[in-house]
């Protein structure tokens, strides 16, 4: 099996050591360099433990041959752009388990118009964990609420929809909210 384990740790500005101490149990950052060069052979449980320290999918830790990647030409940062210090590439986003979207129509705050936003849904266990980030709320008659998350008191969640002068909408037990995951916007 042919990894990405080094591409996605790179990526992430991570050491060996870094990664092996976010393992779970901790290894050793001498395992970590093994199973990333293909010298110690790579099983499902060791995929999901570096997966999970790396805060990755396991599945873009494998280098499958149709999945495309894409070469990096340039970094781009304060200074301008300049070619990569190293040989990179990043592979396409592909859809989880559980995804929605969210089509923008007509441009208002972050989001402009043809925009794509990528949502993660939540059960309400784990709606504090999208505290401060843009969610999708659905709400009864099949409508929703888009806003950020400011706060949560119980079963109520408070959200500050976007827009010049919107006011704060509060929202009692929704069955799931959609956390906004990833912004695809044409150029």
């Amino acid at each position: 099996m042919i990894t990405a384990i080094r591409e996605v740790r790179r990526a992430k500005g991570l050491t060996l050591e870094e990664v092996a101490a976010r393992c779970e149990p901790p290894t050793t950052a001498q395992t970590i360099g093994r199973l990333e060069m293909g010298t110690r052979t790579v099983s499902v449980g060791w995929l999901n433990r570096i997966a999970a320290a790396l805060g990755a999918d396991a599945a873009d830790l494998v280098k499958l041959p149709e999945r495309p990647e894409i070469p990096v030409a340039a970094t781009l940062d304060s200074a301008g752009a300049q070619a990569p210090r190293r040989p990179a590439a990043v592979v396409p986003p592909h859809a989880e388990p559980g995804m929605v979207a969210i089509a923008v129509a007509a441009g208002i705050g972050d989001y402009r118009t043809g925009d794509e936003i990528w949502c993660r849904t939540l059960a309400p266990e784990g709606f504090a964990g999208a505290l401060n980030r843009d969610v999708l709320v659905p709400r009864p008659a099949g409508r929703f609420l888009f806003g950020r998350l400011i706060g949560r008191e119980g079963d109520r969640l408070h959200l500050l929809p976007l827009g010049a002068g919107a006011r704060q909408q509060v929202v009692a037990d929704p069955p799931w909210i959609a956390e906004a995951v990833r912004l695809v916007r044409p150029l």
